[in-house]
C-alpha cells in the first residue's frame, strides 16, 4: 500500500509507476473520494464544535434556572447529524481502502524500465553454460521416478509424484537448505500451510492474484502460494523494538498457484507445476537498510547455488516484470543443461514499506519517537523442483547415474544417485 500523501501530492509518480509495471491506476477515483472525505470531516468537525456550544449554552441556562428544551433539541438534532456523518464518512473510507489496494508498488529508481523481461538486466553469471545435444532433460533422467500416472490419477494435471532416490533427493535439498540457512543467523520457523484473507492481503497476493490462488470456501483460507505469507504475517499489526531489528526468517512449505502453465511456458517435468516446495528467507528491517540487506540476501543466495555446483545468472528485473507488491527485484536463474535453457530458481525482493502499510507492520525507535513502518523483503533459499530439475541435468553421467555436488553429497552421505548405484537403488 503506498502512502497517502504520495496519492495526494505526487499523482504523476503513482500514474508512471502503474504505466511502467503495466497496472491500472485509479488515481482519480481515489483523489475524490479523498475530497469528500476531507468534506465530510470538515462538516462533522464544525458539527462537533456546534454541539459543544450548544451544550455549554444548556448548562448556562440551567445554572439560571431557565428551560433549555428548545436547545436541548438541537443538540440532539447535531448529534443525529454527526452519526449520519460518520456512517458516510465510514463508506469513504471504505471505498478509498478497497481502491488503495489496487495501486502497484513504486519501483525503485535503478530499476530498469520496459514492458517485459526482454528489459531485464543481467548483472552476472557465474560459471559457464555448457550446450550439449546428447545431454538428457531431467524428465527423461528421472523416467518412472516421476510418476505421472499416479499424480494424474490422485489429483491432476501439474502435480509431480517422486518415487524412490528421486524423493528421497527433494527431501534432503530440502534438509540442506534449511540447515544451511539456519547456520546463516536465520531463525527457522515452522508455519502453517493456509493463511487467511487478512494475510493475503497484507502481502499483496488479494485482491490482484487471488484468482490465482486456491481457496478453501467454506473457512475462506487459502493455500499458501508462497512461504512470504506466513512467514511475513508473523508481526502484522506489530510494533516491534528497534532493538529487535533485523529480523531475519527462514522457512519451508509447500506452495499452491493456479497459474502454472497459463502463460504458455513449458511445462515439461518440474519446471511448472501447481504444487512446489520451497524454502523461504523472509527480513524485517529499518528503512535505511533495506537495500544492502536485499544485496546481502541475494549474495546468499548465490552462495546457495555455488555449494550446489550450479551455473547461475543474477538479473534485475524491469518495471513489467516486476511484480505488482516489489519495487525492486533480482532473479536467480539457473542452467539446465540438458533443456538448453535458464531456470528460475529463486527471486529476492525488496518491498520497502508497502507490505508493512498494508500488514500495519511498523517498529519503535529507540529513541522513543513515532513508531515507523519496516521495510520488509523476501527471497526463495531456494526453489524446488527446477533446482532439482538443473541438479539432475548438470550431475548427469554417461552410465546413466547421478553425480551429486561435494556439499550436497556430504550432507546426505551419497554422491551418486541413478539406477547403475546399488547404494540409490537401495533408497
Amino acid at each position: 500500500m503506498l502512502d497517502r500523501e504520495i496519492l495526494r501530492n505526487d499523482p504523476k509518480k503513482v500514474r508512471k509507476a502503474a504505466g511502467d509495471k503495466g497496472e491500472p491506476c485509479p488515481l482519480d477515483s481515489w483523489l475524490e473520494l479523498d475530497e469528500r472525505r476531507r468534506h465530510l470531516l470538515s462538516l462533522s468537525e464544525d458539527l462537533r464544535r456546534e454541539r459543544n456550544d450548544l451544550s455549554q449554552r444548556v448548562a448556562e441556562r440551567k445554572k439560571q434556572g431557565l428551560d433549555a428544551e428548545d436547545i436541548i433539541r438541537e443538540s440532539r438534532e447535531a448529534g443525529d447529524r454527526i452519526s449520519r456523518l460518520e456512517q458516510e464518512l465510514g463508506g469513504v473510507d471504505r471505498q478509498m481502502l478497497e481502491v488503495e489496494l489496487s495501486f502497484p508498488n513504486i519501483p525503485d529508481p535503478d530499476v530498469p524500465v520496459g514492458r517485459d523481461e526482454s528489459a531485464n538486466i543481467v548483472l552476472r553469471t557465474f560459471g559457464e553454460p555448457v550446450e550439449d545435444p546428447d545431454l538428457l532433460p531431467h524428465w527423461e533422467l528421472l523416467g518412472d521416478r516421476m510418476d505421472q500416472d499416479a499424480s494424474g490419477a490422485i489429483t491432476g494435471a501439474n502435480f509431480i509424484l517422486l518415487r524412490g532416490w528421486a524423493a528421497w533427493l527433494q527431501r534432503n535439498l530440502i534438509n540442506w537448505m534449511m540447515d544451511h540457512n539456519s547456520r546463516s543467523d536465520m531463525e527457522e520457523v515452522w508455519v502453517p500451510f493456509l493463511a487467511n484473507r487478512e494475510s493475503m492481503t497484507a502481502t499483496g497476493q488479494i485482491p490482484k492474484l487471488e484468482e490465482d490462488m486456491y481457496h478453501v470456501e467454506k473457512d475462506d483460507l487459502f493455500l499458501v502460494p508462497t512461504g512470504e505469507v506466513p512467514l511475513t504475517n508473523i508481526y502484522r499489526d506489530s510494533i516491534i523494538p528497534e532493538k529487535d531489528l533485523p529480523i531475519s526468517l527462514c522457512g519451508y512449505s509447500p506452495c499452491f498457484r493456479r497459474e502454472a502453465g497459463s502463460y504458455g511456458k513449458d511445462t515439461r517435468g518440474l519446471n511448472r507445476v501447481h504444487q512446489f516446495e520451497k524454502v523461504e528467507m523472509v527480513r524485517l528491517v529499518r528503512p535505511e537498510d533495506s537495500s544492502a540487506a536485499h544485496e546481502d540476501m541475494v549474495a546468499h543466495a548465490e552462495r546457495m547455488l555455488e555449494l550446489l555446483e550450479l551455473t547461475y545468472r543474477v538479473s534485475l528485473l524491469s518495471t513489467g516484470d516486476l511484480s505488482f507488491a516489489a519495487a525492486k527485484c533480482c532473479d536467480l536463474e539457473v542452467w539446465a543443461p540438458g533443456q538448453g535453457k535458464w531456470l528460475e530458481v529463486s527471486s529476492v525482493s525488496n518491498f520497502r514499506d508497502f507490505q508493512a502499510r498494508r500488514g500495519g507492520i511498523r517498529y519503535r525507535p529507540s529513541d522513543g519517537g513515532k513508531p515507523r513502518f519496516v521495510h520488509t523483503l523476501n527471497g526463495s533459499g531456494l526453489a524446488l523442483p527446477r533446482v532439482m530439475a538443473a541438479l539432475l541435468e548438470t550431475g548427469q553421467t554417461p552410465d546413466g547415474g547421478i553425480r551429486l555436488p561435494k556439499a550436497l553429497a556430504g550432507f546426505a552421505g551419497v554422491d551418486r544417485l541413478g539406477e547403475t548405484d546399488p547404494a540409490s537403488r537401495a533408497l
